[in-house]
């Protein structure tokens, strides 16, 4: 019977023996939890170094596209870009050759109302001297009256319409009517334009705007008449302007609104040039805040959180906190820390809720510290501390 038994249990026990080892030797590999050496910060309220700063580029004031009054082919364009123009200067011009021909037309219509209302007239005198005689009645005397004063109403309307035919002509010769700088040409020789079709664009010389745009979150805090700093790129010489015109409706395509600045009299900046804009009404410079290195942040879910020290245990647990907005580098705190909370600043992404840490030190002496113990394993504190991130 024990011989019987013994041939049942063979298979059993040769199975848990391994079992049974391997259970032995793991838990003599059960490592303790590493103790993590970490960069820690004292959290406390500082100013604000950052401000808004818009990029803006000069304009004239006042620019003006100019074209015909009147439709033809373009035969000559004197003016070209960058070029600087004075009032009255000739631009381009049109084939006058129709123009011309209406306006002869026209002549020759006054020429032929003239003569029509000299011969009634000298009819009318006639006929004037003939009632006095009785020869005549006074009816046939008013008919003779009423045909001058057509002929004179004929006369009149010939020649309006020989002065519009002549306006017409003129029109052909496009002229700048202010002194400026030609900015674009936006029609060629050769090209058949309609009346209105700008084909000069010219900035009057003037006072000088800087043009920038401004999102929808910040439109609020813009006013007209509030002093704004403005500084040309490349250049560290401040310039002092105010707003002056701020858009009622957004930008179609950018969704922005515009916003204008007028210069100083004696700042004479060059069209187009690159200009920095920093309004004051929106710059936070000085305010106090509460600002950590972003590399404190660590990403939790949604949100953002960091790790607070608590001292007495040299543990670490997750504080959710809410991130305003950015100031240079660091991250600005809008809830969630308090002065004087310590948080972990360096080495969130291998710690764990309710890790034991240190405080890492760092080294003073360049000499490699001397092995007290197998080289296979790290002194505490000293190799862990090495594998962390030390920069911000």
């Amino acid at each position: 019977m024990v011989t019987s038994l013994s041939r049942r249990l063979a298979p059993w026990s040769l199975a848990i023996l391994p079992v049974a080892l391997l259970l032995g030797c793991s838990r003599g590999d059960v490592a303790p939890e590493p103790v993590r050496a970490v960069k820690v910060i004292t959290v406390g309220a500082s100013s604000m170094q950052s401000q808004y700063e818009f990029s803006g580029e000069v304009r004239a004031r006042i620019e003006s596209r100019l074209g015909f009054r009147v439709a033809g082919k373009i035969t000559q364009r004197q003016a070209e870009v960058g070029q600087h123009v004075k009032a009255g200067t000739v631009l381009a011009q049109l084939d006058p050759q129709d123009y011309r021909l209406a306006a002869d037309a026209a002549r020759a219509q006054v020429a032929a109302a003239l003569t029509n209302r000299d011969l009634a007239a000298a009819d009318f005198k006639r006929y004037e001297t003939l009632r006095e005689q009785n020869f005549i009645s006074g009816a046939e005397l008013e008919r003779r009256q009423t045909t001058l004063k057509a002929a004179q109403a004929q006369l009149e309307q010939a020649q309006a319409q020989l002065a519009s035919q002549g306006n017409q002509a003129r029109y052909t010769t496009l002229v700048a009517d202010v002194s400026g700088v030609v900015t674009a040409v936006e029609a060629e020789v050769g090209q058949v334009v309609t009346a209105g079709t700008p084909v000069i664009r010219i900035a009057a010389d003037g006072p000088r705007d800087v043009v920038f745009a401004v999102p929808e979150d910040k439109v609020v805090g813009v006013r007209a008449g509030t002093p704004v700093a403005v500084r040309q790129w490349g250049s560290n010489a401040p310039l002092t302007g105010r707003i002056r015109e701020v858009a009622a409706s957004a930008d179609p395509a950018t969704r922005t609104f515009p916003v204008k600045i007028s210069l100083e009299a004696d700042a004479q900046p060059p069209l187009g040039a690159t200009m920095t804009v920093v309004p004051q009404v929106l710059s936070h410079a000085g305010t106090p805040a509460i600002k950590i290195p972003t590399s404190a942040l660590r990403q939790e879910g949604k949100g953002s959180a960091v790790w607070v020290l608590d001292q007495p245990t040299m543990t670490v647990k997750l504080q959710p906190v809410q991130v305003a907005t950015a100031d240079g580098n660091d991250a600005v705190i809008a809830s969630g820390l308090q002065p004087g909370m310590v948080i972990v600043s360096a080495g969130v992404h291998v710690l764990a809720p309710g890790q034991k840490v240190t405080v890492w030190q760092e080294k003073t002496s360049a000499l490699p510290p001397v092995a007290t113990q197998d080289p296979g394993r790290p002194a505490p504190g000293t190799a862990q501390a090495a594998t962390l991130p030390t920069t911000r």
